[in-house]
């Protein structure tokens, strides 16, 4: 589990109703090293996938130049195994020499030099050797101190995870006030399956896990997986559909030196980024369930002259046997009831746009572990 600082190098001073530093106003997005290079430190042997100066600069090269950085894909996130094994003569943490020779300040520099904003790792009053109990004095004070400094810090948080594992409560609306982020649930890995749990510890929690997001506080299901080796591309799609209805930070964690095509495309889908950074910041959850079929929605911008939101939608296919499900809902059943109806399109098409009012019946073709996301927009 990780704790991070993510260094901003701009931030503009918004007001937030939870950590009072003015960032994370629409869910980060960017690039972390954990899931797809974990503790790789044989950079002898494997010099192009080490944790070293040489990854975190060319994952940077590929935001800039394949466009993902004009999407909003700004952060570059140094996980764990980055740190000599010893601290120097007055105590500090150090870079490992060899894998990082020209020191975190020279690669933050270059970092920076491309428009982008650099994060790190570091275990302090997390989930090492620390007593969860003391977590609700541990983090206010080290995040007090965090803003105070004269930088602009975003900070990412496992308060709540530890705290669920070792069988507390944790109070959201206390984290909210000292984390930009935070992690509730265990590291995602490269399969199915832990997407599949992630999804089903926040649809049991979502009533609390909803009342705790909004901007400049968000709750973190962890790093997206699209590109890797364990998800085939609609379980990557479902995935980032879903994440994106939670207000989830999007933080990829593959090898964009090396990614297909299907993927990055998918990664770099507009209408769904726009899901995710819907300004309105409100946190999506799941509306209906029907055996395998799960339909989650997220209101979203704009609203009607009414107060009535927008929505994007999720429908989630579970089963793992056979060909597509077709999916049919009447629409006031999952909370679009607006009189003025929606336009309504699927993210992956959506120059075909259909109206729908509140009394009709939308039906979406799912395929097996996959998902359709449509927006219904007034």
């Amino acid at each position: 589990m990780r704790l991070f600082f993510f260094i901003i190098v701009l931030a503009l001073p918004f007001l937030v109703l939870g950590l009072d530093n003015g960032l994370a106003v629409t869910p980060p997005m960017g690039w972390l090293s954990w899931e797809r290079f974990t503790c790789n430190t044989d950079c002898k042997n494997d010099p192009a996938n080490c944790i070293g100066e040489r990854l975190y600069k060319e994952m940077a090269d590929r935001l800039v130049a394949d466009g993902y950085k004009d999407l909003g894909y700004e952060y570059v996130n140094i996980d764990d195994c980055w740190m000599e094994k010893e601290r120097d003569k007055d105590g500090k943490l150090v870079p490992d020499r060899q894998r990082f020779p020209n020191g975190i300040k020279a690669l933050a520099d270059y970092i920076h030099s491309k428009g982008l904003k650099l994060g790190i790792y570091q275990d302090i009053v997390d989930g090492c050797n620390a007593d969860p109990k003391q977590m609700d004095d541990l983090y206010p004070v080290f995040s007090t101190a965090v803003n105070k400094s004269s930088r602009d810090i975003l900070f990412s948080c496992e308060w709540p995870f530890y705290q669920h594992a070792a069988g507390m409560k944790p109070n959201y609306q206390q984290i909210a006030k000292y984390c930009n982020i935070w992690r509730n649930f265990y590291d995602v890995v490269d399969s199915w399956q832990s997407i599949l749990g992630i999804v089903d510890y926040y649809s049991q929690n979502q009533d609390e896990f909803v009342a705790a997001a909004g901007p400049g506080h968000w709750n973190d299901p962890d790093m997206i997986l699209a590109g890797n080796f364990g998800l085939s591309y609609d379980e990557a799609k479902a995935q980032f559909m879903l994440w994106a209805v939670l207000a989830s930070p999007l933080l990829m964690s593959n090898d964009l030196r090396h990614i297909r095509k299907e993927f990055s495309d998918l990664l770099k889908n507009k209408e769904i980024i726009a899901v995710n950074q819907d300004f309105l910041g409100k946190m999506g959850k799941r509306v209906q369930k029907n055996g395998n079929i799960e339909i989650w929605a997220r209101p979203i911008s704009p609203t009607d002259e009414s107060g009535k939101y927008s929505y994007a939608i999720v429908f989630l296919n579970r089963n793992q046997l056979g060909g597509p499900a077709s999916v049919s809902v009447q629409l006031n059943s999952i909370g679009l009831d607006s009189s003025n109806c929606y336009s309504v399109y699927d993210v992956l098409d959506p120059e075909v746009v259909t109206k729908y009012c509140p009394q009709d019946t939308l039906k979406v073709q799912v395929n097996p572990s996959g998902a359709t996301m449509v927006i219904a927009k007034h």
